[in-house]
């Protein structure tokens, strides 16, 4: 596995200016992966979520994007992922891994069947398609095991194409539902291969096999002047066959009667075919981790509980499949929250469960021993600074405890 970073900027090495030391900004890694499958090398692109790369003392799996075309779409993914994982973001998200595709033969692996020569394609285009089937094999035989062996992954993952990704996208939904959690498909090229894909999701049953899916369609506006979404459809020029495809597909899901499959579209009439990834990945992940965001009312003290928090993680562990708890970060900002109300009791349950979660942290034994001062508890204050200083001998307890000696 290469160590090698991929930097947002294009800097491989640190550097001087005006004499200070400037560091480089990190927000992935190159790996890459041998595929018997393919008969190639696959290069990946990886962000892993920054507690994880710094060390973090609690290990944690996270879930995973899966990211076609990753060399285009990977810095603005990551960007909306760290941004809407974080506090400062509202944690709209989950801390995700996000794993970027890199194309070696882009027609090839993105598109389902051979196609035909037509308004959109030409003879190269066509002789280079049809890999599709192979390279989902690739993706749920070689790419998935690998990076549940190497990284921290977990269960849940979310697939993400746009044009001919979104096309796989949804061939992946229809042909391996199980795949994936969640599908998000944007502007797909609906129209290849004269609608083939199109026509046999029209015919697919979407019966229990799609129960607890995900899926969301982006549609770009690729019309020409003096049409719109209704007289688009009843057009029957090849020009418009890209929107109409995808209408239709917008449509099928839209009426589909048994709802097993929980789906949202969006048409973006501001935007065209290459700007429409950006804002549609945003819409869809708000959509698709939508039970996600925590809302507290803290214009309410009263009203930010240890139960709500508990009621909140129950519903997240459900939805992931797995236990998942409060984050130390979170947990801590509301005992102080709570603390600076006069909500001691709810203050003293949020800093006393992150001692339970997470017993091997210096930092929660510090901000225990902040509460039972603040209480005028000095015993207990005294006793939590030095668990504080015992987990971590640079401790803030250390000097607090200096204090409370010279007192």
């Amino acid at each position: 596995m290469k160590k090698i970073h991929l930097l947002y900027f294009l800097c491989l090495f640190h550097f001087t200016v005006n004499g200070q030391s400037v560091s480089d900004i990190i927000i992935g890694k190159i790996d890459s992966l041998n595929s018997k499958i393919l008969k190639e090398q696959r290069e990946l692109w990886i962000h892993l979520p920054k507690e994880y790369s710094e060390g973090a003392i609690e290990k944690k799996n996270y879930p995973v994007v899966y990211l076609l075309d990753g060399d285009s779409h990977f810095n603005s993914v990551v960007g909306m992922t760290q941004h809407l994982s974080g506090l400062g973001g509202g944690s709209v998200f989950p801390k995700m891994i996000v794993v970027g595709i890199i194309n070696t033969n882009r027609t090839r692996d993105l598109t389902p069947t051979k196609g035909k020569l037509g308004y959109y394609t030409d003879s190269s285009m066509v002789a280079n398609s049809g890999g599709g089937e192979k390279f989902m094999l690739f993706i749920e035989n070689e790419l998935i095991p690998y990076m549940d062996s190497n990284y921290p992954t977990d269960s849940y993952r979310t697939f993400i194409g746009h044009s001919f990704g979104g096309l796989m996208v949804m061939n992946t939904l229809i042909e391996k539902p199980n795949l994936f959690n969640s599908y998000i498909s944007i502007d797909p090229s609906m129209w290849w291969d004269n609608n083939k894909l199109l026509n046999k999701i029209k015919d697919t049953s979407l019966d229990g096999k799609y129960s607890d899916k995900n899926l969301f369609i982006g549609i770009a506006n690729t019309m020409s002047e003096g049409l719109n979404i209704l007289s688009v459809k009843k057009d029957t020029t090849p020009g418009t066959n890209h929107i109409r495809s995808i209408l239709e597909l917008n449509d099928y899901f839209t009426n589909d009667n048994k709802k097993n499959i929980s789906f949202k579209g969006r048409f973006y009439k501001d935007d065209h075919h290459g700007s429409v990834p950006l804002i549609a990945t945003y819409d869809a992940l708000r959509f698709i981790f939508d039970f996600f965001k925590f809302d507290l009312d803290f214009t309410r003290p009263e009203s930010v509980t240890l139960e709500k928090v508990e009621n909140h993680y129950k519903r997240l562990s459900k939805e992931f499949g797995r236990e998942i708890k409060p984050e130390e970060e979170l947990l801590n900002m509301l005992g102080y929250w709570a603390l600076s109300k006069s909500q001691f009791k709810n203050s003293e349950q949020f800093f006393s469960l992150n001692a339970i979660h997470y017993p091997e942290s210096f930092n929660v034994y510090d901000s225990l021993g902040d509460f039972y001062l603040e209480i005028e508890n000095k015993e207990k204050a005294i006793d939590n600074y030095n668990k504080s200083v015992s987990l971590n001998i640079e401790s803030p307890s250390k000097d607090k405890l200096k204090k409370l000696e010279m007192k």
